[in-house]
């Protein structure tokens, strides 16, 4: 971000999961973006030697690993990072914090149910959720490596 400051950036973090013969395979992507110009990624694998069939179970801990993440931003460093735009927010800069959670609104989708529960934990933090499909961080980028 201080190498191109008036950038249009959003960091973004979610979490996906995918249910082994033994073990559930947790991973956090951690995505900043500049729109345009390319991103920077890495991830955070946890692995509990269990498998987590509970579907509400597993839903809400991905959102507690992506929390955890989300609280190490606090408002001191989130201010850090809006700093760095704020000098150049007339000429367009932008920065936003985004939380991804791997649920979906539709009526197919097995996760609906949860999605006010999950939507709420997010804004509670004070970053932006978003669900399918417009939560790719989580149900693009962190699936790749669950598998």
């Amino acid at each position: 971000m201080n190498l191109a400051p008036s950038g249009n950036y959003r960091l973004m973090v979610g979490t996906d999961s995918q249910v082994h013969k033994s073990q559930t395979v947790f991973i956090t992507g951690i995505v900043i973006q500049n729109k345009g110009k390319g991103v920077w990624a890495c991830i955070r694998k946890i692995v509990i030697p269990r498998k987590m069939t509970q579907l509400h179970e597993r839903i809400s801990f991905e959102l507690s690993l992506t929390e955890d993440i989300v609280s190490l931003f606090t408002e001191d460093r989130k201010s850090r990072l809006i700093n760095i735009v704020l000098p150049f927010v007339y000429q367009g800069a932008t920065f936003i914090m985004e939380g991804h959670i791997d649920i979906g609104a539709g009526k197919r989708n097995k996760t609906s149910e949860f999605v006010n529960e999950m939507v709420a934990r997010m804004e509670s933090m004070g970053v932006e959720p978003k669900i399918k499909p417009n939560a790719f961080v989580a149900s693009s980028y962190a699936n790749r490596y669950t598998k």
